[in-house]
């Protein structure tokens, strides 16, 4: 258990580090926890998937503040249980919404974009690609599998013969470095 225990404390320091092998070590080895209990919460496979992989992302983003006082596991079990209570909070919002809004079912508008609208779309679309075209060749390609093409994780782990685990770690990385280009390029 010491070994273990050592193996993680060093694979943290290594991801602080900006360590890629470090965050697939840890996301291997504590998926499996997060998702389960997310699961028990949730009882829907999608959405215990949806919030274990924003679990990691954000721990990932902010593992500079985890304090090895601490064990790992229940520093992502408070995420992923922060995020899950945010994501019903969300939930209950949006059907009180709804249900407001059912006395206007009337009012509906077309749903069809203007002309304007869909320049606005296609020069949007145009710059993302841009920003993406910033990324390494390998992120690139894990972008466009996901979001442009639309793939499962498991069409992807096909697509590239990898470990889900490491398409998952992939995907994070890229949407994090995308995220940073874009921001830089706001200010």
């Amino acid at each position: 258990m010491v070994k273990k225990t050592e193996n993680i404390i060093e694979s943290i320091n290594k991801a602080k580090q900006g360590d890629e092998t470090s965050y697939t070590f840890l996301l291997n080895m504590f998926w499996k926890d997060i998702y389960r209990f997310i699961l028990n919460k949730a009882n829907d496979e999608n959405e215990a998937e949806d919030v274990t992989i924003r679990t990691f992302a954000k721990a990932f983003d902010k593992i500079d503040t985890f304090d090895e006082n601490y064990e790992f596991k229940t520093w992502l079990l408070s995420i992923a249980n922060n995020l899950f209570i945010d994501q019903l909070r969300k939930k209950k919002t949006e059907t009180i919404s709804i249900d407001k809004k059912n006395s206007e079912a009337y009012k509906i508008k077309d749903a069809e974009p203007t002309p304007d609208d869909l320049l606005i779309i296609e020069q949007n679309l145009a710059q993302l690609l841009a920003f993406i075209k910033q990324l390494k060749p390998h992120y690139q390609e894990i972008i466009n599998l996901r979001f442009f093409q639309e793939m499962s994780y498991k069409e992807m782990v096909i697509e590239l013969n990898e470990p889900m685990s490491t398409i998952k770690v992939k995907l994070l990385r890229a949407k994090k470095l995308l995220a940073e280009i874009i921001n830089s390029a706001k200010s």
